[in-house]
């Protein structure tokens, strides 16, 4: 199994057991993901499973979402995933735990991004503010968009002023610092993305950045 559904708890600390300095790390919630579908690649063309996470009530979810979870033999959940399979056999209705980062030592974490609303070019490029000198009036300003006849347009992709946020956003190479069976949890060191409670995918990391 390549990966699992979870919940970003919060932050805490922890010791490093070699040198005693103190590493903040995030609290991913997993649980047992439930497997809810089993793709193989003789009927499917590929080899994945479809996880679960997370228990809802059957009229929170959408009927043929429901009708797809009671025919595979799973509960209703709040959020589906597919993860490609490493080798590792599984079974519709069976549960996954964190006990498949075991010996993992960087993840991928992918989630939704804090939502910040409508945000200028400094807050959300990086510009550079304007000189506060005598006279000048370009504080905050974006400047310049384009040339003026030619080509008469604004080409697509301009860094302007707009939504900032609410993106899914994946961070590559973090850390796994620790694995708690007991507690379903996973102690990730780095920039988790997402806000308290957000769902978030944790992956292995394939070794590139």
């Amino acid at each position: 199994m390549q990966g699992l559904i979870g919940q970003k708890i919060g932050m805490t600390r922890v010791f490093d057991k070699d040198s005693g300095q103190v590493v903040p790390v995030t609290v991913i919630q997993t649980g047992s993901n439930m497997v809810h579908q089993v793709k193989t690649v003789e009927k499917d063309g590929y080899a994945a499973a479809q996880l679960g996470f997370g228990n809802s009530s059957e009229r929170s979810v959408t009927k043929p979402c429901l009708g797809h979870m009671k025919k595979h033999g799973g509960t209703t959940a709040k959020v589906l995933k597919e993860f490609a399979l490493d080798g590792s056999e599984v079974q519709a209705g069976q549960t996954v735990g964190v006990e498949v980062f075991e010996e993992v030592a960087f993840v991928d974490v992918t989630g939704t991004s804090k939502g910040r609303g409508f945000a200028g070019t400094v807050r959300r490029h990086n510009f550079q503010r304007g000189r506060e000198t005598h006279g000048n009036t370009n504080h905050r300003a974006p400047g310049s968009i384009g040339a003026c006849s030619y080509p008469a347009r604004v080409f697509p992709g301009q860094k302007m002023a707009g939504q900032y946020g609410n993106a899914q956003v994946t961070k590559k190479r973090l850390k796994l610092i620790g694995v708690d069976k007991e507690s379903g949890v996973l102690l990730v060191h780095g920039a988790v993305p997402g806000r308290t409670n957000g769902v978030v995918f944790v992956r292995k990391n394939s070794g590139k950045k």
